[in-house]
């Protein structure tokens, strides 16, 4: 078991970093761009543990992957050219791997079986398992499909009309990929909008998605284009920053070509809402992603309410959040967050328990948590628990935390930000 050990300190942070592209993007970059007539080329890609595993997945199915540096050329063969992989199709931690590919090799014609490490064979299915059945999916695995791994036979599928019961980016997308091949309309109806990378990448290859306020619509497709992507940089990873510098007295720290979707920039309303001097600069678009380049200097921070519309355009980036609140005036507030605990791991619980190891005021709630912020944080040895956005909230609120704090399996941050704890070297010099 690996261990990280974070010195706190004064020292500001100071500098200009582009973060690993944006998880999200790159992963469904991959799937599309395999399902694509033709040679695409993505650039920017993240090469991180997870987006290795879809790699390596759709490899699996037939698909001749390429990755040089950060970036993979991809050699599409249409809708209906996978072939039957040969084994197990390993996920790795990846819960997107698992649950966008779960609605794809659901329309194939050949049998497939998913499977992962000890976490994701912990992390609930049935969100995705039962909309697909709906669509006349066979798919079966452990606690009745609810867990890996799940053996999918492929089957004709038909269109259905689904109202998701909370907002899921992965649910929603898992869908939409089986819609590509269903008889009829698909459709789905989100309770608030979520993360909508896969409508604008299919959008952007030549796909017709119809959007209407919450309802996002789909019907059997013919063919995807090839093109070239470049990925964003991923806002997760740049918030990680975003709040060491808010938290550390003297910093400014500039975080170019950063993913500022409407409906991933939640983080950002947060922080601002605290009083973080944040700043997004160089606005601009690239194959229908808007992108620019955030500003963020020291701030006195306040506590705040984060709930409702604002949860799920900032789910990923909540540990961080609650790392901000440890350093604000007064009482912050999350809730509406129940989806934290079904992440990599109980994002709620394990925030709760890591943070209160370090002195901070805690009080967990069945759907979020409460912060009193102290401005003061003692290092401890606190646990990952195996979750990449946990070990690194834990990171930064150990910058600003008296004396050392470890981090047990701290080589989970692999996942999506290779060469995180590097930059916090590199940017407090």
């Amino acid at each position: 078991m690996s261990k990280k050990i974070i010195k706190g300190s004064s020292t500001p942070f100071r500098g200009e970093i582009t973060p690993p592209g944006d998880k999200s993007i790159s992963h469904r970059s991959l799937i599309l761009g395999s399902l694509a007539n033709g040679h695409s080329v993505v650039k920017d890609f993240l090469i991180s543990d997870d987006t290795l595993s879809t790699a390596n997945a759709m490899r699996a199915l037939g698909i001749t992957i390429g990755i040089n540096g950060t970036q993979v050329d991809i050699t599409g063969k249409g809708l209906y050219g996978l072939s039957e992989p040969e084994k197990v199709i390993d996920c790795g931690n990846s819960g997107t791997t698992t649950r966008l590919l779960t609605g794809l090799l659901s329309a194939q014609t050949f049998t497939s079986i998913l499977d992962g490490d000890k976490y994701l064979q912990a992390r609930p299915m049935r969100r995705v398992v039962g909309p697909l059945s709906l669509m006349g999916a066979q798919i079966e695995g452990k606690e009745d499909g609810n867990k890996l791994p799940l053996t999918i036979t492929g089957k004709k599928l038909k269109g259905i009309r689904y109202e998701l019961p909370v907002a899921s980016a992965q649910v929603k997308s898992a869908i939409l990929l089986a819609g590509l091949y269903a008889d009829g309309e698909t459709e789905v109806i989100e309770p608030e909008p979520s993360r909508d990378h896969t409508e604008r990448m299919l959008s952007y290859l030549g796909v017709a998605i119809q959007k209407n306020g919450n309802s996002i619509k789909i019907n059997k497709t013919q063919e995807i284009n090839p093109g070239e992507i470049i990925v964003p940089a991923d806002i997760s990873s740049a918030a990680f920053f975003i709040v060491a510098a808010l938290i550390t007295p003297g910093s400014e720290v500039l975080i170019k070509n950063v993913g500022i979707s409407p409906l991933r920039t939640g983080i950002i309303d947060i922080l601002q809402n605290m009083g973080g001097d944040i700043e997004i600069i160089n606005q601009r678009e690239v194959n229908k992603e808007p992108i620019g380049d955030i500003l963020t200097r020291s701030s006195d921070l306040h506590g705040t309410e984060i709930s409702g519309e604002l949860i799920p355009k900032a789910i990923d980036e909540l540990p961080i959040a609650a790392v901000a609140a440890c350093f604000a005036e007064g009482e912050t507030r999350i809730r509406d967050a129940k989806e934290l605990r079904v992440k990599e791991t109980d994002r709620i619980k394990a925030m709760a328990t890591e943070l209160g190891k370090l002195g901070a005021r805690v009080l967990e709630f069945e759907d979020g948590m409460s912060i009193h912020g102290s401005r003061s944080l003692t290092g401890a040895v606190c646990s990952s628990w195996g979750d990449h956005r946990i070990a690194m909230s834990i990171a930064i609120a150990g910058t600003r935390a008296k004396g050392e704090t470890q981090i047990l399996d701290a080589e989970c941050v692999s996942v999506s930000y290779p060469g995180f704890f590097k930059i916090i070297d590199e940017l407090r010099q």
